[in-house]
């Protein structure tokens, strides 16, 4: 990949790590804290957790094209850039699954007295499955390395 995509996809695969790092284990769990309620900190959380998505999924759309377009020679990506790209698709679905499933699913437990444990579990999973891809993506991005 040449210098400036490299240097590019790294900054944008930080933003994504840092975003959901920093919303995960910072913003979210101080809301509940300093809210005390958290029929008032849920919303702002869930928010929060919703403009993350829309965010990784804008992110790895634009990781996807640089990953892609980035290969020197024009021909297909090699295998590592295929996995990197491999882990990209699956963090942006995990955002996708959370966004338009989980999450809705919450909201109608929490109205219909469901098993929101459930669904805030499978929610907190999916968050940590995207952290998780954003980190590796981020990880393999910045190897010294610049053949990927």
């Amino acid at each position: 990949m040449a210098m400036p995509l490299q240097r590019v996809a790294i900054f944008i695969a930080a933003l994504w790590w840092g975003g959901i790092t920093a919303l995960s284990f910072l913003a979210v769990p101080t809301l509940f804290a300093q809210l005390g309620s958290p029929a008032v900190a849920g919303p702002v959380a869930a928010k929060l957790f919703s403009l993350q998505c829309y965010a990784g999924l804008l992110l790895g759309l634009a990781l996807l094209v640089i990953l892609r377009r980035g290969n020197e020679q024009g021909g297909p990506p090699d295998g590592a850039t295929m996995t990197t790209l491999g882990i990209v698709v699956l963090g942006m679905l995990l955002a996708l699954l959370q966004e338009f499933g989980v999450a809705q699913n919450i909201v109608t437990a929490r109205a219909s007295g469901g098993n929101l444990r459930l669904w805030h579990g499978v929610g907190s999973a999916m968050v940590l499955g995207q952290w998780l891809c954003a980190g590796a993506v981020l990880w393999r991005l910045s190897r010294a390395s610049p053949a990927r």
